[in-house]
């Protein structure tokens, strides 16, 4: 039964992301049709075509290794200097070049003289591309609200769990008491688990932050805290210790390794599955955006422990890159979790926004051949060319992205380096949930 739930949530994962990929690139397909570019192909997956069919005047195909998708349309590059699109030159560089702006021009047709690519203003052109990531995006958003709102997420609760019985800095790492630690203030007052705090010094406590930071910024205070104990309300009052505790940011995250003087009641919170509002749902969808753009900033400085986790046997750590068969792999491990389904169903729809997520911000990189790259490109060439108009200088014309293809060559060497890296990772040593 575990292998075949395994496999179900594999194929989930699959399907989402299958239709992340679809419905990335028919952001790409969608604008470039609304402004007259003429798109010969969208497919899904690279490799070979496993089925394929002509619809007007693109084809529309699904091929056999799902890593990616792409249209293709017409001119995606201007013609060279000289005007043409099929010169040759001994030099590799110059050929990498020449063999992308012929690449462009493949199928051209009678007529699509004005349905080029690079003949569409810098304006459209950026909207092209932004489409396919702003697809990801919007699909990203959706499914966050969906789980937030709809499922709820797991997080600390104003209910007890456990009440601590002595006052330990957290600092010492420790849990046994000791004949010289103090009685925690929550076992003095009589705090019980199971117990709900419901107000803390006359102030209604709903939320497990709300009542953390009420608790630390009163050290040494006696404050009455009222609980609901088994539907009723029991009034406490606990003399708050001056504790070492874990320091937070601000966003409430706790910081490890870090340490402040702040006030402790003693008590550990439980977990729960809580709904969402709207405007805890942004907040939450906010701080995990912040995440990602960190993450991505920082992957350079995780290729060590990446290579030492793949080669030498090192320790995965949970924040180590993932590719689509990691990915997988955590969508299949999901639905082994002794976890209710609907639960099970909210963390496969968590790891496919993520995955939106993330391949929005990738793809917003101002490196050829992402999406970013080109948009870059349209933003060059709007701005050179308004700047000669203020000038009156001539118009220095289209921004030849095909002369970046060199570059775009190295980029593309080193994420698939690096795809590879992280390949081997998560068949060798996968990131695990449970």
């Amino acid at each position: 039964m575990t292998s075949l739930m395994m496999i179900l949530g594999i194929v989930v994962f699959v399907v989402g992301l299958l239709f992340s990929i679809a419905w990335h690139e028919l952001g790409h397909l969608s604008t470039a049709k609304l402004f007259g570019i003429r798109v010969p192909q969208y497919m899904v997956g690279f490799g070979p075509t496993i089925w394929s069919r002509n619809k007007g005047e693109t084809e529309y195909g699904i091929k056999a290794v799902p890593l990616g998708g792409y249209i293709r349309m017409i001119g995606m590059f201007p013609p060279g200097e000289d005007g043409r699109i099929t010169a040759r030159s001994t030099s590799p560089w110059r050929g990498m070049i020449e063999d992308a702006r012929s690449a462009a021009f493949e199928e051209l047709r009678p007529g699509d003289e004005n349905r080029l690519f690079y003949t569409r203003k810098p304006w459209k052109r950026v909207i092209v591309m932004f489409a396919g990531p702003f697809m990801n995006l919007v699909l990203a958003v959706a499914l966050f609200l969906v789980v937030l709102m709809g499922f709820g997420i797991s997080q600390q609760t104003t209910t007890v769990s456990s009440v601590s019985k002595c006052v330990i800095a957290q600092s010492e790492n420790r849990n046994d008491c000791q004949k010289s630690d103090p009685a925690s203030p929550a076992a003095a007052a009589g705090l019980k688990a199971g117990d709900k705090i419901v107000s803390f010094d006359g102030v209604k406590t709903d939320d497990w932050n709300q009542l953390s930071d009420l608790i630390r910024a009163a050290p040494g205070k006696e404050v009455p805290i009222v609980v609901d104990r088994k539907g009723e309300q029991v009034t406490l009052t606990a003399k708050i210790a001056d504790n070492q505790v874990a320091k937070k940011d601000p966003n409430g995250q706790i910081v490890q390794g870090q340490y402040v003087n702040a006030g402790f009641l003693g008590f550990s919170a439980a977990t729960g599955i809580v709904r969402q509002d709207f405007d805890e749902s942004l907040t939450w969808m906010g701080d995990r955006i912040g995440e990602a753009v960190d993450s991505i900033a920082s992957l350079p400085a995780k290729i060590p422990a990446l290579w030492n986790a793949a080669f030498d046997g090192a320790p995965r750590e949970p924040d180590s890159p993932m590719g689509v068969v990691g990915a997988a792999r955590v969508g299949g491990e999901i639905f082994t979790l002794d976890i209710p389904p609907t639960q099970q169903l909210a963390m496969a729809l968590m790891l496919v926004a993520g995955f939106n997520l993330s391949l929005f911000l990738f793809n917003m990189l101002p490196l050829l051949p992402l999406d970013g790259g080109h948009i870059a490109g349209a933003l060059w060439e709007s701005l050179r060319r308004n700047l000669a108009k203020v000038l009156r200088r001539p118009d220095p014309g289209p921004f030849d992205v095909a002369k970046l293809m060199p570059v775009a060559y190295v980029v593309a060497g080193i994420f698939i380096c690096f795809t590879v890296l992280v390949l081997i990772a998560d068949v060798v040593n996968p990131v695990k949930i449970s």
